[in-house]
């Protein structure tokens, strides 16, 4: 088995609660697991993964990973919203996948609102990670492709094209198919159903 994965999909792929799934049956089989997740991810609660589904489990909230060091019986390590964290993050959670052979899954996305791939999810793919991706469906009524981008809006349902590339929550955000996101970004039309 590879010691360092990443699960990637678009919001609403599942991959908060495969991460929860994943951790319930690593311990239910005898393994010690820590679960991690970014301080300022105080969506739900402060420590705690929680799904949409309603699946939680706990985790430790840290700001930064690089000086992060599982306990010497730690067998797997399951970072949450991955790309909220720097490529130097990531350079330390290799260390700890091939220098202390700690199986390390992180979940998260790997391309913002704007196409643009987050640092963190770059320096994964650099050094190698095994790649999971996560599907869904375009949440564009009617639509059934698979959704492969994320369509971020304002208030009034106008489409975001510019601003922060790290943004939490969700509630103004749709996860699209390609030709969605082009017709709707790119496009003339602004609102969604």
């Amino acid at each position: 088995m590879a010691n360092l994965h990443f699960h990637y999909g678009v919001m609403s792929s599942s991959k908060s609660a495969a991460l929860i799934i994943n951790a319930y049956n690593f311990r239910k089989n005898g393994n010690k697991v820590e679960v991690i997740k970014p301080a300022f991810d105080k969506r739900f609660a402060s420590q705690k993964i929680v799904s949409r589904i309603g699946l939680e489990c706990d985790a430790m909230a840290m700001p930064h990973l690089t000086q992060y060091n599982p306990a010497p019986d730690t067998d797997v390590v399951l970072v949450d919203e991955v790309q909220f964290f720097t490529p130097s993050d990531i350079d330390n959670l290799v260390h700890i996948a091939d220098q202390q052979n700690k199986v390390v899954m992180c979940y998260g996305l790997m391309v913002d609102s704007n196409e643009q791939i987050f640092p963190a999810a770059r320096r994964l793919i650099e050094v190698g990670a095994k790649l999971h991706r996560m599907d869904s469906n375009c949440q564009i009524n009617g639509c059934m492709k698979l959704a492969t981008h994320h369509l971020r809006f304002d208030s009034t349902g106008k489409v975001i094209r510019a601003g922060e590339q790290f943004a939490l929550g969700d509630s103004n955000y749709k996860s699209v198919c390609r030709r969605h996101y082009n017709a709707l970004y790119h496009g003339t039309k602004q609102k969604t159903k």
